[in-house]
């Protein structure tokens, strides 16, 4: 009766001690055998807009603001007196810092993530962008 219940706290035992061996050997040679690739990175790459496209983005009052009042790029609401930017296409409007902030490094509407069409920018768009 000692003898089985002596092997069967050494089996399990004997088992885990073998895993574990084989776990730190996969390790070492993991950490020792490994291939000097670099790993992939994100391309860093400025695909916003320019300062001259963000100047042809229509800028309003918060009080003119349609689709609500509340920046998503920093979550504050827009005063009715502070400058706005609106995003063409979308409508959607920001605080005029936080969306030129953040157009400068996406060409997206943080909140729908429409991307802005380069035909907003031409001169001969942009004179005839109010379709009333």
């Amino acid at each position: 009766m000692l003898d089985s219940v002596l092997l069967a706290l050494f089996l399990p035992c004997l088992g885990m001690s073998a895993v574990f061996i084989v776990y730190m050997c996969l390790l070492w040679y993991a950490t020792n055998h490994h291939s000097q690739l670099p790993l992939p990175a994100k391309p860093v790459s400025n695909t916003g807009l320019s300062p001259s496209q963000l100047d042809n983005l229509p800028r309003i009052a918060g009080k003119d603001l349609v689709l609500g009042t509340e920046c998503a790029v920093c979550l504050d609401e827009i005063g009715t007196e502070q400058p706005a930017r609106l995003v063409p296409g979308c409508n959607h409007g920001f605080h005029l810092e936080c969306a030129d902030a953040w157009l400068s490094n996406h060409p997206l509407c943080p909140v729908c993530r429409t991307k802005l069409d380069p035909l907003l920018f031409t001169p001969s768009h942009s004179d005839n962008n109010n379709p009333c």
